[in-house]
């Protein structure tokens, strides 16, 4: 069966649609052209802003031209992932699909659901003759993925409306009225190289397998961090043999929590068959430890080549040292929200070779002092070893307003449909919100979507019959807008 087959189907065939064209973050020209095409195709008022964000507007349907204009919006890009064993090319490419039970995925790939599932509902919306609807006005952000470039530079000229529904939420029973805000802490560090020592036993490893996922939204599950993993055992292995390491790779976006990790290490051959056995025991340990969060974690090793230089002793100890003691993981839970993570870290990508030790990392809270407290204790841990460290990308979190009136509006409605409480919740993730509510003051927002699970990863999946119910619930919720 096809996607396209699946129901509703004008918003499955406008995700098929999307899901042809390459849309990465930074790179979205293809995307904007798509929509711009979209818009004027169905003789909408539609218009591109200075930064590359698509404007769409279409008037109320027949009867609803006295509520007020609603500001749908999702963002365009999204983040390209794919498993090391998988042939694909995301700059030509477009996204393979497949239906898995009540899941669609993609084949080896991310799926695009996180925010393609929005941009497609709003599209079914504009396309539609027979939904009843208030004016809208759409906006599709670019780069929300990799910087938030397209709300940060959004001209709150173009919007009349007051009431925005950000659909890029991951839980069919949750209203997100909050978000976190977030810095990326990227540095640099020039290390002094060394030859490999003669008769030496060159060995690759590799950390595979891991869940990964959303940086924001699954910090709190307790998954493995790939280069800290990693970095365990090199700690490990420094500590017992006399050890050189070449090179070390290891995750791949500032928001995903890293899955995979390479390193290239050298060890005198006469030591070859205890090094094996200690590299067998530390991975048991490590397997151990996740047995019940990653099930799929994967150590392995195998002897190589390289004519690679290896970093020198002293700065090898500098490295390693750093990336053990650099804060990862949730920092501080919200003492005020129960089961909200207020503050956190990500130890996103680290990159050694070639005399450059560099790493990303995203610091992510709702609170705006405790965000700059977890950014000072990871720029310090690099600052103390020599690092030059860059921070950047600083946007603002949205402050919850449990007295939203399209909250109460949604709450009743939600409570209506299904006969139970809705979660209303601020979430860890990095929503647009916060950051369109300074261009857009006074607009009463709330953010929610259907079930995606293991967004930024290529186990990355959309549940079907909850795209069935959020796209119900979406089409009451617009019949439900007050009068202006």
């Amino acid at each position: 069966m096809s996607v396209r087959n699946l129901e509703p189907k004008a918003m499955w065939n406008h995700f098929a649609d999307l899901n042809a064209v390459p849309r990465p973050s930074k790179k979205e020209e293809r995307v904007i052209a798509f929509m711009m095409e979209f818009g004027k195709s169905l003789q909408l008022e539609t218009l591109q802003d200075a930064i590359g964000n698509v404007i769409i507007k279409k008037p109320a349907s027949k009867g609803m031209e006295n509520r007020t204009t609603v500001i749908l919006q999702s963002h365009l890009d999204m983040v390209h992932q794919k498993n090391s064993d998988t042939v694909f090319d995301f700059d030509q490419q477009g996204i393979e699909m497949v239906i898995d039970g009540d899941w669609v995925k993609a084949k080896g790939t991310t799926l695009g659901a996180d925010n393609g599932i929005g941009v497609a509902s709003i599209m079914a919306l504009l396309a539609s003759t027979d939904i009843e609807h208030p004016s809208l006005e759409a906006m599709f952000t670019i780069d929300e993925e990799t910087g938030m470039t397209g709300a940060k530079e959004l001209d709150g000229y173009n919007f009349s409306g007051k009431i925005l529904l950000n659909l890029d939420t991951e839980d069919d029973d949750e209203l997100s009225i909050g978000c976190a805000g977030g810095i990326d802490t990227n540095t640099i560090y020039s290390y002094k190289q060394e030859d490999i020592k003669p008769q030496s036993a060159v060995y690759e490893l590799s950390i595979r397998g891991l869940l990964g996922g959303h940086s924001g939204m699954d910090i709190d599950k307790g998954r493995g961090n790939a280069n800290k993993l990693m970095n365990r055992m090199i700690y490990h292995l420094m500590d017992t043999f006399d050890f050189q390491l070449i090179s070390l790779d290891g995750g791949s976006l500032r928001n995903a929590i890293p899955r995979e990790s390479m390193a290239v290490v050298a060890v005198g051959s006469d030591q070859k068959d205890a090094f094996e056995k200690v590299l067998n025991d530390f991975a048991a340990v490590l397997k151990f430890e996740y047995v019940s969060i990653e099930p799929h974690f994967s150590f392995t090793f195998s002897t190589t080549q390289s004519d690679a230089k290896a970093v020198g002793n002293d700065d090898l100890k500098k490295i390693i040292r750093t990336l053990y003691a650099v804060p990862n993981g949730v920092f501080r839970m919200s003492p005020d929200i129960a089961g909200l993570v207020e503050t956190s870290s990500s130890l996103a990508r680290v990159i050694l070779k070639n005399g450059s030790f560099e790493t990303q990392s995203l610091q992510r809270s709702s609170v705006e002092t405790t965000k700059n407290d977890v950014a000072n204790a990871v720029r310090n841990s690099f600052e103390l070893m020599g690092c030059s460290v860059t921070q950047s990308g600083d946007y603002p979190g949205w402050q919850p307003n449990p007295n939203s009136a399209i909250l109460k509006i949604m709450t009743d409605l939600y409570r209506k449909m299904y006969q139970e409480e809705p979660q209303v919740k601020a979430c860890h993730a990095g929503l647009e919100c916060g950051i369109l509510g300074k261009h857009l003051p006074g607009v009463d927002m709330i953010s929610f979507g259907p079930n995606i699970r293991a967004a930024h990863s290529p186990d990355e999946k959309v549940q079907i019959s909850s795209v069935q119910k959020y796209w119900g619930y979406l089409l009451e919720v617009l019949k439900e807008i007050p009068l202006n």
